[in-house]
């Protein structure tokens, strides 16, 4: 079975890597050329190391949808063509081209949470429960015939990235089951509706990452775990000057003063109890690494030693 791969993401370089040390033939790697690729988190360019390992031909594009692409999939002619961690949708005509189909995965259990950053608005909006799937692309969005699903839970102490990490690990697993059964000549569906009347989840842009501080510690708190590294951040203002929050600690007490206020500075032998409480509208939360205007990140002494005092604002 010859494959095609599509991707630049890092949640795929897992599945990438299995796929190839398990003797499997991928003829051709697309992913983003330079200029695309600076305009993405959370990208990789390992990807490039296992082509090079595994005689792979490696092709930059600035877009999956141009002329160059569909040229270079159509010579290499996939009996699967694999999409992970790419954030355009495919056009039909690459997905008439490989024999077998098109497969994708999608960070929630579908139906649910389809669209943009579903990993990010699990989180945000406090749910406990997340998962990945595999599916058949179709030209519709996340619409396509469920191939498989892994649930996992979400715990007080993940981030997006402990998440993504997870739909990374699930990545290589669905496709290597996925792999085994074609082989075998199954083509898998689940028997599950990949319909429903849920809203798309809308993109997430850097602007989004404001924080509300009249909302309680347990949404601020998932605000930031939800936007932290490797995305933009959630952020925040100080005497006109921005802070992105990168770290924080919901403190299980009443704050007793209005949102936003400082109540003062945490005092601890590691970086992780240094920081700056903060009122919510309920309870308080503890930052414990920001970065300011000009990149620089502050932790333990460092924070503290900025004397911050008042409170944080809209502007």
């Amino acid at each position: 079975m010859n494959i095609v791969w599509i991707g630049f993401h890092e949640e795929g370089l897992p599945a990438f890597k299995a796929t190839l040390e398990n003797g499997n033939k991928v003829s051709a790697f697309i992913t983003l050329d330079e200029d695309a690729f600076a305009k993405r988190s959370a990208g990789s360019r390992d990807y490039e190391a296992f082509c090079q390992k595994y005689g792979v031909e490696y092709f930059t594009v600035s877009t999956i949808k141009g002329d160059e692409a569909y040229e270079i999939i159509k010579k290499s002619k996939p009996d699967l063509l694999v999409v992970l961690g790419w954030s355009e949708i495919l056009p039909s005509r690459l997905l008439q081209i490989p024999t077998i189909g098109t497969i994708g995965t999608h960070a929630a259990l579908l139906p649910h949470n389809k669209g943009s950053a579903p990993i990010n608005w699990a989180i945000i909006h406090g749910e406990k429960v997340t998962g990945n799937t595999m599916m058949w692309l179709s030209e519709k969005v996340d619409s396509g015939s469920i191939i498989d699903q892994i649930e996992f839970p979400i715990t007080p102490y993940d981030t997006c990235k402990t998440l993504y990490d997870q739909v990374a690990e699930t990545n290589a697993v669905m496709l290597q089951n996925l792999i085994k059964k074609l082989n075998e000549g199954t083509k898998p569906v689940l028997d599950i509706s990949n319909e429903n009347n849920e809203p798309i989840l809308p993109r997430r842009r850097p602007k989004d990452g404001l924080l509300d501080w009249q909302q309680s510690a347990e949404k601020i708190y998932d605000f930031i775990r939800a936007l932290t590294i490797p995305y933009p951040g959630a952020f925040t203002f100080w005497n006109g000057k921005k802070y992105i929050i990168w770290k924080a600690n919901i403190l299980p007490l009443a704050a007793g003063v209005d949102a936003g206020v400082i109540l003062g500075k945490s005092y601890g032998f590691s970086d992780n109890s240094c920081g700056f409480v903060v009122g919510t509208k309920t309870n308080a939360i503890l930052i414990t690494e920001i970065e300011d205007e000009n990149g620089v990140v502050y932790s333990g002494k460092d924070l503290n030693d900025l004397n911050l005092e008042g409170e944080f604002t809209n502007e």
